[in-house]
């Protein structure tokens, strides 16, 4: 997609709004121009308390011009940037919309959390009936989507209340492993002999980096309130591996103190009785078991590699180890899925009674083996992916579930949400304090982020983040990790303990 941009307002900003009508565009400068290449053209100015935007986007043959205006007694509550973004989005809203007939769900919000608006306007003294009509109103959020965001958004405040992030923190550890890698994935992890090879180098580093991350955590007087193992797929560690691992958490951290424990199954070809009671001996409280769909000929096509039965079978063996919450993963919209098959998965899923159940719509990254597939597109509508959502919601509702958090991610058919769905009681709180940026989560291992939060008071919003991010690969962990974590002087590069004390030193200023 070629695409200018005047004025002060974010480039990136502008093609995401772009992507809600051209989902999978790319905005290289070796555009060229062709009648099947889209082009657009956004301007932005600002006159005094007066903010307006002009769109104009040509694409097959056609072009159509839109406006979006607003002054900020408006939207009073709103900073210029925000005020900025309505302006701009409205604009290439009213432009997309025209000339292709399609209403983004999700109006014009992009960002990876549309609860946080919500959240925000609840908090400001909205209410919840004024909140939704504010984001239909405003944001032009389809009904029932502002009624989504506001359910998570009330329930992340009520956990959120009952639950102390004061001086707490969370550990996230990585390990980028696979037995295979499905076609939709973006995430970086080993699946080949040669990097599964290196599995036990690996770990030998890990638990150095674990030994180091909670000695940092200790020396600011945090407390640790949940850890997440994630990948990856943990469980293709062998028992003893894994044994090693939980062991290694567990010297450096009382885990009976925990609010949770998680350990991110996920697929179901690595999961035996074994690792689960193994995984119970060390006190993990939340495991994934996750099918993705319950098709035969899907799971096939996906490249998961295990058979429906295999997944009815990791779950019975998650569901008699006495840990205490199971999640399994649904994706809706998936390459050769339809309403019908979906359905059938959701019923499925449903009469298991897991304690969580989080709905994927279907997203491919530029890494995903499907996107480079000849005649790979994403389907602006979604198809029956937005027909697949909806049901989703309506039926874990009447079972008793209730959305407890949610995200958003780029070229995601339909332009439509991941949502974790829960039980009351067993929402996964990782999950929320990650997502809302509630406390610092502190992480370890090949792909980690580290994201250091400026305070941890509950829904005040934060001045500062700060994120410390590690190589992506193994082998480039396992070269680097070492100056990471102790630093290399004579360059002058910071050990990872100096970066995150010289945060909360700042912090303190």
């Amino acid at each position: 997609m070629i695409l200018t941009v005047e004025g002060d307002i974010s480039a990136y900003y502008v093609q995401t709004l772009c992507l809600l009508f051209f989902p999978g565009s790319k905005f290289g400068v070796e555009e060229k121009p062709s009648p099947e290449n889209p082009e657009a053209h956004v301007c932005f100015v600002r006159e005094g308390d007066t903010f307006r935007a002009t769109a104009a986007i040509s694409f097959q043959g056609r072009s159509v011009t839109a406006q979006g205006e607003l002054n900020r007694s408006d939207i009073p509550d709103a900073s210029d940037e925000r005020l900025a973004k309505v302006a701009v989005g409205r604009a290439v809203f009213g432009a997309g919309k025209e000339l292709l007939g399609y209403t983004p769900p999700w109006g014009i919000l992009t960002g990876v959390r549309p609860s946080k608006v919500a959240s925000e306007l609840i908090l400001t003294g909205n209410g919840i009936l004024r909140s939704k009509r504010i984001l239909r109103d405003e944001y032009f959020v389809n009904p029932k989507k502002a009624a989504l965001a506001v359910s998570v958004a009330a329930t992340e405040l009520k956990i959120t209340k009952s639950v102390s992030l004061h001086d707490t923190c969370s550990v996230y550890i990585s390990i980028p492993f696979c037995p295979s890698r499905c076609a939709y994935c973006s995430f970086v992890s080993g699946t080949s002999g040669r990097l599964l090879s290196l599995i036990d180098d690996y770990l030998a580093t890990l638990f150095l980096d674990i030994d180091n991350i909670f000695s940092v955590i200790r020396s600011l007087g945090l407390t640790v309130s949940t850890v997440y193992i994630g990948g990856g797929t943990p469980t293709v560690l062998t028992p003893k591996n894994l044994r090693a691992l939980l062991a290694r958490v567990a010297k450096n951290v009382d885990v009976s103190s925990l609010a949770e424990f998680t350990l991110e199954a996920g697929r179901p070809d690595t999961i035996t009785q074994e690792k689960l009671a193994i995984a119970h001996e060390y006190g993990v409280t939340r495991v994934s078991v996750n099918p993705q769909t319950l098709s035969d000929e899907l799971l096939v096509s996906i490249g998961r590699r295990h058979t429906v039965d295999e997944f009815y079978r990791a779950y019975e063996l998650a569901r008699n180890s006495g840990i205490r919450d199971i999640n399994v993963d649904l994706i809706a919209g998936l390459p050769g899925d339809n309403f019908s098959n979906f359905s059938v998965s959701m019923d499925a899923v449903l009469s298991l009674a897991p304690t969580n159940i989080t709905v994927h719509s279907f997203s491919v990254k530029n890494a995903a083996d499907i996107r480079k597939k000849e005649g790979f597109a994403l389907q602006l509508g979604g198809g029956d992916a937005a027909k697949s959502v909806e049901y989703s919601q309506l039926r874990t509702k009447n079972a008793g579930y209730r959305p407890y958090y949610m995200y958003r991610q780029k070229n995601t058919v339909g332009n439509l949400e991941n949502v974790g769905y829960a039980t009351e009681g067993h929402e996964g709180l990782y999950n929320v304090f990650m997502m809302e940026e509630l406390h610092s989560i502190f992480a370890v291992g090949a792909a980690a982020v580290t994201k250091l939060v400026h305070h941890c008071a509950p829904r005040t919003g934060t001045s500062k983040i700060q994120r410390i991010f590690t190589p992506k690969y193994p082998y480039e962990y396992l070269r680097d990790a070492e100056k990471i974590r102790l630093g290399d002087r004579d360059v002058g590069i910071p050990s990872l303990a100096e970066k995150i004390q010289g945060f909360y030193e700042a912090k303190e200023l």
